[in-house]
């Protein structure tokens, strides 16, 4: 399962591809906002994708199809790598099925059940992203909707890939992968508390100090 991280600040995104282990990153609205509301989206998007390159969507604002694919269009116009980031709704559906044709890739975002997965995914997305953590907040199991998912994926062959979004927690990550999700797409402070045990600690401080011991000795 690959790992993005789901962010829009800088600092954060720049130490995780020095981390080395992340593929690319997903962002919106909500976290570009939360950054700076005056960014300059282009040029935040660019810089991301210098940063870390892989994977990374770029999500339209419209809510009618015309307008969405208007929206593509100008996002390709000066980042030709975008994945075109499109709402699980009837008109997103309708530019993922036009973008598809034209061999864009998209990432249907805001899936919550099977049926929106297996639509999202006969429309011609490539990426199919459900929220886990929002089915969570409403005392729908999260788990057990990735995994029908993810079970429907292996019976029928689809080739999109099933994107674990929303991730709260270590918990969902390894949900997630015993699941089969292709991806999950994590916030920063989750990815680096998913790294820390108190066992590792513990024992990187044993061996510094006997190592220091070591030292002493030969002193």
């Amino acid at each position: 399962m690959d790992i993005y991280v789901d962010t829009a600040n800088i600092g954060h995104i720049r130490h995780c591809a020095e981390l080395g282990f992340i593929s690319g990153v997903t962002t919106n609205p909500s976290l570009l906002a939360k950054e700076d509301p005056s960014v300059d989206v282009k040029q935040r998007i660019l810089e991301i994708y210098d940063l870390i390159g892989g994977h990374l969507s770029v999500e339209v604002n419209a809510l009618d199809t015309k307008g969405m694919l208007k929206e593509a269009d100008e996002i390709l116009s000066w980042f030709p790598d975008a994945t075109i980031k499109l709402p699980m709704l009837p008109a997103g559906l309708a530019a993922c099925n036009a973008l598809s044709k034209q061999e864009i890739p998209t990432n249907v975002t805001l899936v919550f059940s099977p049926t929106q997965a297996i639509a999202a995914n006969n429309a011609g997305a490539t990426y199919v992203s459900v929220f886990m953590g929002r089915l969570d907040d409403i005392a729908i199991p999260s788990s057990a909707v990735l995994e029908d998912i993810c079970d429907i994926w292996d019976i029928q062959g689809y080739e999109s890939q099933i994107i674990a979004a929303s991730v709260r927690h270590p918990i969902h990550m390894i949900e997630a992968a015993k699941a089969g999700a292709h991806i999950a797409t994590v916030p920063y402070n989750v990815i680096i508390q998913s790294l820390k045990h108190p066992l590792t600690d513990a024992g990187v401080a044993a061996f510094t100090a006997d190592y220091e011991k070591m030292k002493a000795a030969r002193s």
